[in-house]
């Protein structure tokens, strides 16, 4: 036995580990078209985008796990069907759940590293994902002037050039230069200068470039603080004139991680439940708050008003007490209340938006929440569908095995999106939502794990032809 369930977990490792890399090779493909346009034309380092895949390769962990399960184990029974060996392990009165009862402990084993790995290394990829992606959106693209177009991305200036020409030096020789200052605040087009040709040279530390002009002239519309303004037009021709420009924000820096470690994206479950708490305590006290402050601002048709009178004090019911009024009194009154109710109209919006604000937050936290465990459970729910399937099916490779994954895996993953968008909608609440799948795909586990066992002919499609013609036959004879 020993040896069968060597053999049995060397059959399931090889397939599993590699589709579960060609797995997260497709998934990070995909994830990565998401960001492929904050990436390009800044002249990231390699390093830095080979950091930011680390990070985001992270979030795929879990969606990737269970997809090599389901995949794996679909090729390893698969394969032993295929070969008859399962056919031998039950000759020699081995069953099927002992067949695999070694693989569902190792399963079971993937289960409980995937939730350690959603509970404690995901929250921190996550703080280094969102913190290199800020730092990656707010890097400027790098300078590159085209020719023929006007260049706008640094700030301050424009700049147009008609034709460029590479230098033995690695300096570029630019002609035909246009360049628009709109530095220090200048509204419109008051400076500008013109060159036939000109030097571009980019500073060793990146951090300014320098243009050399050459044969042009420079103009300005003066600014003049008097009544009438005038603004006089000076110009200047030179032979040889630098400008130095700044390019601060095209550099790559970092950004101190503590300013995003507020995201419910980056807790871990200890630190989900303790904020959803709060923010259960927080909307709870402000219900209540609101609450008492509109009842202490409303009179109800039941208040008895005692007033004092020729004859005594008696008690007044509110139509009563409004009859004894005088009209100008009555339109007070109104007036008081009508300003009452729209005050208390603005309040109950206020508090409205506060409270679906604070619920949703708290949605949100919970699907966090149930998705460190869902996905760790849909592990062990993709080798109860995989294996068996795999035991009835007995055909191995990367032929069927891979068209029933992909049936399976979508399921699981729109089921999944569904729900998670319901929960974030209002509509279902948290364990709902994120428990979806799971509901769905465990009977069929069940379903399939029972068939196998039992020996059913469940593919096998003459089973069905030959029972529908049965049928067909009997109405004939009829």
């Amino acid at each position: 036995m020993k040896k069968l369930t060597k053999f049995l977990l060397l059959s399931f490792i090889g397939p599993f580990v590699l589709t579960f890399f060609i797995a997260v090779f497709v998934l990070l493909m995909q994830f990565i078209w998401l960001w492929v346009d904050e990436m390009l034309g800044k002249g990231i380092k390699w390093y830095i985008i080979a950091e930011f895949l680390m990070y985001s390769a992270a979030n795929i962990v879990p969606l990737a796990l269970p997809l090599s399960v389901l995949l794996a184990s679909l090729m390893t029974f698969g394969n032993l069907g295929e070969h008859f060996e399962l056919v031998s392990c039950k000759s020699a009165g081995i069953s099927l759940q002992r067949i695999m009862r070694p693989l569902a402990i190792f399963v079971l084993l993937i289960s409980l590293g995937a939730f350690a790995f959603s509970n404690y290394v995901i929250p921190v990829a996550n703080l280094k994902f969102y913190s290199l992606l800020h730092d990656i959106r707010n890097k400027k693209p790098a300078v590159d002037i085209k020719p023929g177009i006007f260049y706008n991305r640094i700030e301050g200036y424009t700049i147009r050039v008609m034709k460029k020409t590479p230098m033995e030096n690695g300096d570029e020789m630019l002609k035909d230069v246009m360049i628009y200052n709109h530095s220090n605040n200048i509204v419109g087009n008051r400076k500008l200068t013109v060159a036939d040709s000109a030097i571009m040279k980019m500073s060793d530390d990146k951090t300014y470039f320098s243009i050399n002009l050459f044969h042009g002239t420079d103009y300005r519309d003066e600014t003049e603080t008097t009544i009438n303004k005038v603004y006089p037009l000076s110009r200047f021709s030179f032979d040889e004139h630098a400008i130095r420009i700044n390019l601060d924000g095209f550099n790559f820096s970092r950004t101190d991680e503590d300013a995003f470690k507020h995201d419910y994206r980056l807790f871990n479950l200890q630190q989900l439940e303790d904020n959803i708490d709060t923010l259960t305590r927080q909307n709870k006290g402000h219900i209540l708050n609101f609450t008492n402050l509109i009842a202490s601002n409303y009179l109800f048709n039941d208040t008895i008003f005692n007033i004092e009178k020729d004859s005594g004090r008696i008690d007044l019911s509110m139509a009563d007490y409004m009859s004894e009024l005088k009209k100008p009194d009555i339109d007070h009154v109104y007036s008081i209340a009508i300003n009452n109710a729209r005050t208390n109209k603005g309040r109950s919006g206020a508090a409205a938006t506060q409270t679906v604000i604070k619920s949703r937050d708290i949605a949100r936290m919970g699907v966090e929440w149930h998705r460190k465990y869902a996905y760790s459970i849909a592990c062990f729910i993709m080798f109860l569908i995989g294996a068996p399937l795999g035991a009835i099916v007995k055909k191995g490779g990367l032929g069927m095995p891979v068209v029933i994954s992909v049936i399976f895996f979508v399921t699981f993953w729109i089921t999944s999106i569904m729900g998670e968008k319901m929960v974030k909608e209002m509509v279902l609440h948290p364990y709902q939502g994120m428990w979806l799948s799971i509901v769905l795909l465990l009977p069929l586990g069940i379903f399939f794990t029972y068939k196998a066992t039992t020996d059913s002919a469940m593919f096998n499609f003459t089973a069905y032809t030959s029972f529908f013609a049965k049928i067909f036959k009997k109405k004939v004879l009829e």
